[in-house]
């Protein structure tokens, strides 16, 4: 039995921070050796990722292609139109100037 006058330490906090902290260090180690793993098959089929990351920059550069010959061929429709039309859309343009206008209002 305790003495009336001890205080009693319940430790909620400090069982929660353990627990954490297990659960911090449980998941480093959990990647670290999910790293050594991922390490350890590129060396052995190094060939085969070789492939695999050439194909995916090959694919990557042929879309970035794809994609500038798109923005060039619809730019040149852009400025076609504009150059033909440039004119038929600003014949009843106005241009308002104000002399008087005094910035310190």
């Amino acid at each position: 039995m305790r003495p009336d006058n001890e205080v009693m330490d319940f430790r909620l906090y400090m069982n929660q921070v353990r627990q954490a902290s297990r659960n911090v260090t449980g998941g480093i180690f959990f990647l670290g050796l999910a790293f050594i793993g991922v390490g350890f098959l590129i060396y052995v089929l190094r060939d085969l990722f070789a492939i695999l990351f050439t194909a995916l920059f090959f694919m990557i550069g042929v879309g970035c292609c794809v994609f500038a010959v798109r923005i060039f061929f619809a730019h040149r429709r852009l400025s076609k139109f504009t150059s033909d039309d440039s004119q038929a859309y600003r014949e009843n343009v106005q241009i308002h100037i104000e002399e008087e206008h005094d910035l310190r209002q």
